[in-house]
């Protein structure tokens, strides 16, 4: 093919990609964002969904939606994250969100590494007929990244449960936002500890770096509190009394029982706990004292990075599938059975007016487990999913695969013609 070929072909590759880039916007603009697809050969556990949305940028929400997919409340903070989210017995929802803040409203003392901006911590009880906000707690961290707050649990007595990630800790706030019991990572996971000993672990890097990742808290009926370590691949008991760890599950660096987890749930009177093993693309249940595998789901080309997973009263497992960008309920024999999509990077979700008592949830000691082991696909999603960070909100990933080309062919369209122009002379 001569210089002059080259370019007529090139012209006409780089008007069919930018037109196809052109009907691409027009009909992502004129489509909707999220649905629901039920499987009719299995009804899912009745009720509406309350699903929190983390977002690819500061876009978090919080929704929910029926059955049939249609959303009928939605919260949406402004320039905020927002991870978990619950119904209170009240009717209200308390939220985690985590805002980005300009640098003159952030105090100077979390200015000293990113002088730009810092992140707003806070945990929010949400009016659910006013959307107002009722109650909250809240505290600045140095920077976005890694420094959300990711999970907080109404107690039985008022109190409110929290973890902090960004300072490596776990505490309780009255109504008074008075803290009335604080546990410290740096005191019981660090060198000299009796854990670090035991079960090894990452060294404290020290300043403002990620050590814990600690992202969830929740209270168990003999009292103490179970706690997700993630970049640990543990969970832990505490003893609110001694702060002493009484039981630990999966262990560091040991990734063929959890890596990096989110969201555990234990089954009390089944002595399991239900966990998202994020980076192992699964859930899984294990036992809560040995820490073995009595169950699992997902896999790469099943599930990517979930980050939630709740057993239902039905026996039904609803999962977060966030780098899916969608929530699913599956059955005893792993089919989905209801289906949610379009939940941009979603972080967790729970089937309102179910419950959580422990008495009338099952373990999966009898399911039936399905797994997959395509690589390929989980690799793909990951990329898919992590790439959307760095599109513009309104681009989606096919968009940008698109413009990509039609950049790159269009560079070549103009070197071929500077070529052409050359060689004419």
């Amino acid at each position: 093919m001569n210089s002059r070929k080259r370019v007529v072909f090139l012209t006409i590759l780089t008007c069919v990609l930018a037109a196809l880039f052109v009907a691409q916007v027009a009909i992502a603009s004129f489509g909707t964002s999220a649905n629901a697809s039920v499987n009719q050969s299995e009804k899912p556990t009745p009720g509406n969904t309350l699903i929190s949305i983390q977002s690819y940028g500061n876009y978090g929400s919080i929704l929910e939606v029926t059955p049939e997919g249609e959303t009928v409340w939605e919260y949406t903070p402004p320039n905020s994250r927002v991870f978990d989210a619950e119904v209170l017995d009240n009717g209200n929802i308390l939220a985690a969100v985590a805002t980005k803040r300009v640098a003159a409203n952030c105090p100077n003392r979390e200015l000293q590494i990113s002088e730009q901006s810092c992140v707003q911590n806070r945990v929010v009880e949400i009016d659910y007929r006013s959307k107002n906000i009722v109650w909250n707690y809240t505290w600045y961290d140095e920077y976005i990244e890694n420094h959300e707050v990711h999970d907080a649990d109404r107690l039985k007595n008022g109190n409110t449960a929290i973890v902090d990630m960004g300072n490596d800790r776990a505490f309780v706030v009255n109504r008074d936002g008075n803290i009335t019991w604080e546990w410290k990572a740096d005191k019981h996971l660090s060198n000299n500890s009796r854990f670090r000993k035991q079960y090894g672990g990452p060294p404290n890097p020290g300043g403002e770096k990620d050590w814990t990742h600690i992202n969830d808290i929740d209270r168990l009926d003999d009292g103490d509190y179970q706690l997700s370590i993630r970049n640990f691949d543990s969970i832990i008991d505490v003893d609110p009394q001694t702060h002493n760890i009484t039981n630990v599950v999966g262990e560091p660096g040991n990734h063929t029982s959890l890596y990096e987890q989110h969201n555990p749930d234990r089954i009390e009177s089944a002595g399991t706990t239900v966990i998202a093993d994020s980076q192992n693309n699964r859930i899984v249940e294990m036992d809560a004292q040995n820490g073995s595998i009595i169950w699992r789901y997902g896999g790469g080309g099943l599930l990517s990075w979930p980050r939630d997973a709740d057993r239902l009263p039905s026996g039904n497992t609803l999962i977060t599938d966030t780098q899916n960008d969608r929530v699913i309920e599956i059955n005893q024999q792993g089919e989905v059975v209801w289906e949610y999509t379009g939940a941009d990077f979603a972080y967790n979700a729970d089937r309102i007016g179910v419950g959580e008592d422990p008495n009338r949830i099952s373990s999966a000691r009898n399911f039936q487990t399905k797994t997959s082991n395509n690589t390929v696909t989980g690799t793909i999603l990951t990329i898919r999913s992590y790439s959307q960070f760095a599109i513009p909100r309104w681009m989606n990933i096919y968009q940008a695969t698109n413009l990509l080309v039609l950049i790159i062919t269009g560079m070549g369209l103009i070197l071929e013609l500077s070529r052409y122009k050359w060689s004419s002379k």
